[in-house]
């Protein structure tokens, strides 16, 4: 397949002029590395003389959820100290003898468990960390678990919970020590963000509290509620560590999680439930499964997929939400790209 490269920079033009985000940064790459990257556009539409660049900082949003958590569980499991099938009740104090004992960590990863939609932290259990962990290990069931896939961020919120409780460590130094520094993966972290890396950070949101956008702090309040760190969101990146990380996909080293995960995690693990998804990742909207291409996505504007059949990935890392929480035009930028990057 020749990348069509031309068209890839019109459409993320065309997302600039229509206002759909101010910048963008992409790359397409292959197991040894990148074979094509752009930026366009701006990094804040109110610094003019500020371009969009390929080492901008971005806030992944629930791109944590696969960089951070799916990565570190992958781990676990791998390990053996994780098995994906057996009750949570079974062996993590916490939640036995409440509703969550009954589910499993495959139902957490295929969205399968049955657990309310909304995360609604705040007005749930208030503040305290402490109390905000107890009360979502605690709740009850919003269904009996397998009976349907619904996506929701208390499932990666619990598994970060559970990551933590089996390795001893919080999340943040979990996904550095086991994930990001032995892939290389030097600029992503959890905020909020130190004063160097905010300089070059995009924009998210207009934060009502500051009246400025967001810069360098998560744009998720249940992040923020947690002093930056958790399962949902939070994690900054680049594109280069991004790639980083989706080579290891293509061709795993002993450095991190293991081609098992990889494969376990990229097929169907819903049966005949839909939408279909694997473990954290699903099949990109517009592909079939003969495809072989999945995708992530983050609210802020990110995402990235990867076909093992085809031995590619490609990134996509925008600041839509500076201009609007509107899923639409994304959209349509979004499946296009994964046409140019990977078809």
């Amino acid at each position: 397949m020749t990348l069509d490269i031309p068209r890839i920079e019109q459409l993320l033009q065309d997302g600039v002029r229509d206002r759909v985000y101010p910048g963008a940064v992409w790359a397409v790459g292959n197991a040894t590395g990148t074979t094509a990257s752009g930026a366009l556009g701006l990094l804040d539409p109110a610094r003019p003389d500020e371009p969009m660049r390929l080492d901008t900082v971005f806030d992944i949003a629930s791109l944590t959820k696969i960089v951070a958590v799916w990565a570190v569980v992958g781990t676990l499991v791998e390990e053996g100290k994780l098995q994906l099938h057996t009750p949570l009740g079974t062996f993590w104090p916490e939640v036995t003898g409440h509703p969550l004992a009954q589910v499993t960590t495959h139902e957490l990863l295929t969205h399968t468990a049955g657990l309310p939609l909304r995360a609604n932290l705040k007005n749930l259990y208030g503040t305290d960390p402490q109390d905000i962990r107890d009360g979502v290990l605690h709740e009850a069931l919003h269904r009996e678990p397998s009976q349907a896939v619904e996506y929701t961020d208390r499932a990666a919120l619990i598994l970060g919970y559970l990551a933590e409780h089996l390795a001893g460590q919080p999340l943040d130094r979990l996904a550095t020590s086991r994930i990001w520094e032995p892939l290389g993966m030097t600029e992503t972290r959890f905020g909020p963000l130190p004063a160097d890396m905010i300089a070059r950070c995009a924009p998210t949101e207009r934060d009502e509290a500051t009246g400025t956008h967001l810069k360098g702090t998560a744009h998720d309040f249940s992040a923020r509620l947690l002093s930056g760190t958790c399962g949902i969101a939070g994690t900054f990146s680049t594109l280069a560590d991004l790639g980083r990380f989706l080579r290891q996909m293509l061709a795993p080293t002993q450095a991190a999680f293991g081609q098992s995960w990889i494969t376990d995690s990229l097929r169907v693990r819903t049966g005949e439930l839909t939408p279909a998804r694997g473990l954290f990742w699903h099949p990109a909207p517009g592909t079939e499964l003969r495809e072989d291409v999945w995708v992530h996505y983050g609210f802020t504007g990110t995402g990235m997929w990867i076909s093992p059949k085809q031995q590619r990935w490609a990134a996509l890392l925008t600041n839509k939400l500076y201009y609007t929480r509107d899923r639409e035009p994304l959209t349509g930028v979004r499946n296009t790209f994964r046409t140019a990057a990977l078809s």
